[in-house]
């Protein structure tokens, strides 16, 4: 009985390739350091300036603040990177290394550098470091279910 093989028309990706992203955590990271020493003139305590502030239903003003506003897109940020962790790919192990390389960066200059001693730059900089043990469980937790040992 003769066998017949039906070849898809249409060509698959390979696997393991996927688009390069950097970290998208480099955004406010960039963000924070043009501000602070353009505008704040290295000091890290005008994060606490408001930017503008929206009337509430209860009657209060809803002040925002720099530093309010960097820290909502850190965090929009990290969502993306932690949707990024789980993809696999050639490309993601890089990812991952760059990420490590940005929270190096984000620990010595919070450490070294006078303009980053602010409650801002240290939550952005655990946002990096969430990033980082998040990139590598992920990857960690799908090869494991890509090799059973038995």
């Amino acid at each position: 009985m003769p066998e017949t093989v039906i070849m898809p028309t249409h060509h698959a990706a390979p696997r393991g390739k996927g688009v390069f992203i950097p970290p998208l955590l480099v955004f406010p990271f960039l963000a924070y350091n043009l501000v602070v020493f353009l505008f704040f003139g290295g000091n890290p305590a005008n994060w606490g300036a408001g930017l503008f502030s929206i009337p509430m239903p209860s009657g209060m003003p809803w002040a925002i603040t720099a530093g309010d506003f960097l820290l909502v897109v850190g965090i929009v940020c990290l969502f993306f990177e932690v949707l990024k962790s789980t993809q696999t790919g050639r490309s993601s192990i890089m990812e991952h290394m760059l990420s490590m390389v940005l929270f190096v960066v984000f620990l010595i200059e919070f450490l070294l550098v006078g303009a980053a001693a602010s409650s801002v730059f240290f939550v952005l900089m655990v946002m990096s470091l969430i990033d980082v043990v998040a990139g590598f469980t992920v990857s960690i937790t799908s090869a494991q279910r890509d090799v059973s040992m038995n």
